[in-house]
């Protein structure tokens, strides 16, 4: 089966998208009705965009960003712990990665890395930021493949669980597969 990246019109198939994520991060029906209603404000914002990535025309995972703006709610909640490590500059002129989910069935076949590296091509910033689950992950070990580094670790944002970690790199993204 071909794994297929394109841009994605997101408002029109959030549904679709949610389900994606919900299988990928467990989430529940209450959560994915909370975030139905950001993903459909962020797609508001100027420069928001997403790519899809279908198999025989199904969406198996979506990457989606823009860029950063210091008064969104995210970097308002990250941009203390960036401070104290001196690390806050990455708020600035960097496309935020806001959310890649690739669906269990179909992870580590490529599709995470595929659908990063075609949405920070496209960027007009010479930087990249994303947040992931503050652990070893395979996550975050494509994130460190592609250059990620840790900006800052145990950010925590307000209901969720498990802390985070801000992660920054520098565009274009590293191309090298891991093990070469």
């Amino acid at each position: 089966m071909d794994l297929v990246i394109g841009p994605l019109d997101l408002s029109a198939h959030v549904d679709e998208a949610l389900a994606v994520q919900a299988a990928a991060f467990g989430l529940g029906p209450d959560e994915v009705a909370v975030r139905r209603q950001i993903v459909l404000r962020h797609m508001t914002y100027t420069g928001a965009r997403a790519l899809g990535a279908t198999v025989e025309g199904r969406l198996v995972g979506f990457v989606y960003g823009m860029p950063n703006d210091r008064a969104h709610w995210w970097s308002t909640v990250v941009e203390p712990y960036l401070r104290d490590r001196g690390t806050d500059a990455w708020l600035d002129d960097s496309f935020v990665i806001t959310e890649l989910h690739v669906h269990p069935a179909h992870q580590n076949r490529g599709a995470g890395r595929a659908l990063i590296t075609t949405i920070t091509d496209a960027a007009a910033q010479p930087r990249s930021i994303l947040s992931a689950i503050d652990r070893d992950s395979p996550a975050r070990g494509l994130y460190h493949s592609l250059g990620y580094q840790d900006l800052a670790r145990q950010v925590l944002f307000p209901s969720a669980p498990k802390p985070y970690a801000v992660m920054g790199a520098t565009l274009p993204l590293h191309r090298r597969t891991p093990g070469r």
